[in-house]
């Protein structure tokens, strides 16, 4: 493995933030990295820091001197009178009619849905999610020893996010990746690097590992603060009996995690917050009837629908981008008029709706000026919460409630707008892409406020994470004219794409099913037989009950010294030092075996 590049002692400051403080790491060939953390906590600083867009105030950042690295940021900065095909292809020394003869630039072109946007297309006349796309159309076409992505699934839908992980896969390039997306950070990334309070820890493994990890240290240590450990406990729950845990710990360290949430209830009471629902909002909450849902220029998305939203109802929806998800959500709110049908609303109906737009507030408003504009206090199921208490939950500090609206970033802003809706108490709550510009902890945090949210839930979102979450039931438009129930939820939807795209095109694409597949039965070793597998599988197990076994000799040295201590007997203690050292020795080289030979079956 060669070094690509290396930090040594960086700082960087913006105003009296520090950001990074006498930060040193490096990216080698081969690196998968997803960086987490908080908005404004120095992410977007690391990776320009990294790919040398800002210099550092102090400390060394040394590339390798032939590295290829192409930067893809938030801001998609591109001459408006270009077309799609000067920006991407150009570069490359193709003509606009040479693409298609270019597998790699035909498979990123369709891919990110490029094509449909059209090559002639003046990028002017592009959307902000659109240029997005084109800017990172113009990375992956390239070949690179280096990707650095600053939130690359925004704007993309639930098959852009599978098929851009499995890409990523696929390349020899090293990867370091801003991302608020949970899936595909754990389908992606390697390492996990989490940049808080000027310092960056680094993990193994994607989104789980990181949590379990995270989880172990909030269990360690007492400084940190009760309700965080709650969340990651919660967190937890979930993660290893809702969904198939995606983690390379060994299973020593999962039972001892597992010892851990064993009290933890579901996350949230389906049943009493159903009845709870029904007291609330009656039997009629919306309804769309016998409906006709078209856009503006006339083209149908949904025709002959009938939906009856049932009260505590918690719905997911997805498509693909443009299939009208929004104009559905806004049908439901009741500012989309329906071409035919009627919409019904029940009488005790009370709307919260977050949009993809941000609120249009006053910039010299105090943060918390702008949340008690809203309310005072919120009832949040069986909890009552002041404005202060709802914005702390949701990631603000109360010296940072002073802060006047202007000041905020888009991620705050983004907060700020969630924390209103929410403030309004609504009993039907529709979420227009809640994750983009959400940090990982804000999401844990809006997860668990609405686990004990006892309302009606329509979500839209690219964030499979989120929607397996929060919602019981996926619904689809498929752009057939229908919507169509999904038991099997985004596995069932992604199956289905992969049919239709199979049905178009006369070929069958198993591309966007591959990283699906690739959570339930990881590749083997190439070159290890069925035999050789079973045989490793044995030692590991075996390695695991030796690991055990010394933890437990462990804990009862721990014990014996703890008692020699009391009694002052330092012969006997000295003695179980000894031994002490030696059996952690003993464990630690058992440990290391054990990781070199789940290395080996996981490559």
């Amino acid at each position: 493995m060669a070094n690509l590049i290396n930090l040594e002692n960086v700082s960087k400051s913006f105003g009296l933030k520090t950001l990074l403080d006498g930060v040193s790491l490096g990216v080698q060939t081969g690196d998968r990295i997803g960086v987490v953390g908080l908005n404004g906590g120095g992410k977007t600083t690391l990776l320009e820091v990294l790919s040398g867009v800002e210099e550092p105030d102090s400390g060394r950042v040394s590339h390798n001197s032939d590295l290829a690295l192409a930067v893809v940021t938030q801001r998609a900065e591109l001459n408006p009178e270009d077309t799609i095909a000067e920006v991407v292809l150009a570069p490359l020394g193709l003509q606009t009619f040479e693409w298609a003869s270019n597998a790699k630039v035909r498979e990123v072109l369709g891919g990110l849905g490029i094509v449909d946007l059209g090559l002639d297309t003046k990028v002017g006349g592009l959307s902000g999610g659109e240029r997005r796309r084109v800017n990172l159309a113009v990375a992956l076409v390239q070949d690179l020893d280096l990707i650095i992505l600053d939130e690359p699934t925004n704007h993309l839908d639930v098959e852009g996010v599978q098929w851009l992980a499995q890409h990523l896969l696929s390349r020899r390039s090293a990867l370091v990746v801003v991302t608020h997306d949970r899936w595909f950070l754990d389908t992606v990334a390697t390492q996990t690097w989490e940049v808080h309070d000027g310092q960056i820890d680094s993990y193994e493994g994607g989104y789980n590992d990181w949590t379990f990890a995270r989880a172990e240290r909030a269990r360690q240590s007492d400084a940190i603060e009760q309700r965080r450990q709650n969340l990651a406990r919660k967190e937890l729950a979930w993660l290893r009996r809702g969904a198939p845990a995606r983690t390379s710990k060994p299973r020593y360290r999962i039972e001892a995690a597992e010892a851990l949430i064993s009290d933890v209830p579901s996350p949230r009471d389906s049943v009493e917050l159903m009845a709870f629902s029904r007291s609330r909002q009656g039997k009629v909450v919306i309804e769309l009837e016998d409906a006709t849902v078209a856009t503006p220029d006339g083209r149908v998305l949904v025709e002959d629908l009938t939906w009856r939203l049932a009260p505590g109802e918690r719905i997911g929806l997805v498509g693909v981008n443009g299939s009208g998800k929004t104009t559905l959500l806004r049908t439901l709110a009741g500012e989309h008029p329906l071409s035919a049908g009627k919409r019904i609303e029940g009488k005790t109906v009370k709307l919260g709706w977050l949009r993809q737009e941000l609120d249009d507030l006053d910039p010299k408003l105090r943060l918390l000026e702008a949340v008690e504009d809203v309310a005072s206090y919120v009832q949040l199921g069986k909890k009552e919460m002041s404005a202060s208490q709802l914005a702390e939950r949701l990631g603000f500090s109360a010296k940072r409630q002073r802060t006047p609206v202007g000041d905020l970033s888009g991620g705050e802003r983004r907060r700020l707008q969630l924390t209103r809706v929410l403030m309004a108490e609504p009993n039907v709550l529709l979420l227009d892409e809640p994750t983009n510009d959400l940090d990982i902890d804000t999401l844990q945090e809006l997860e668990s406020l609405l686990d004990g949210w006892p309302g009606t839930l329509v979500v839209i979102s690219h964030d499979r994470y989120l929607i397996e979450r929060v919602a019981d039931t996926t619904w689809a438009l498929f752009g057939d004219g229908k919507l169509t129930n999904l038991p099997g939820g985004i596995e069932e939807y992604l199956r289905r794409r992969a049919v239709m795209e199979a049905s178009n095109t006369g070929v069958i694409n198993l591309g966007e099913n591959t990283a699906a597949k690739s959570e339930v039965a990881p590749g083997k070793q190439p070159g290890l037989s069925s035999q050789e597998e079973r045989e490793m599988q044995k030692q590991l197990n075996a390695l695991e009950r030796k690991i055990v076994k010394l933890d437990q000799k462990i804990t009862k040295l721990n014990a014996g010294m703890a008692t020699a201590a009391e009694k002052m007997d330092t012969a006997t203690l000295a003695d179980l030092d000894t031994e002490l050292h030696q059996i952690r020795d003993e464990r630690e080289g058992l440990e290391m075996e054990w990781m070199e030979l789940a290395e080996q079956l996981d490559q």
